[in-house]
């Protein structure tokens, strides 16, 4: 049961750390993050690929946005 409130409380208060620190992640995407650093994942390289997703969506929108 203890687990349950656990997954339950920390990742609302990790959203709020992540407001506060303006990340742009959402609830799901900040569970994600968690969920992969639970198991593991180094959550630097985890960061990196963050940004490196964000720079190529905003290069794609870019692009769509000068062919229309």
């Amino acid at each position: 049961m203890l687990e349950w409130l656990h997954c339950r409380w920390v990742p609302s208060f990790l959203l709020e750390i992540s407001k506060i620190l303006n990340t742009g992640l959402d609830a799901d995407t900040l569970t994600i993050c968690v969920r992969l650093c639970e198991q593991g994942i180094n959550p630097e390289a985890l960061s990196s690929v963050i940004k490196e997703l964000r720079k190529a969506t905003e290069s794609l929108k870019a692009a769509e946005n000068m062919t229309s």
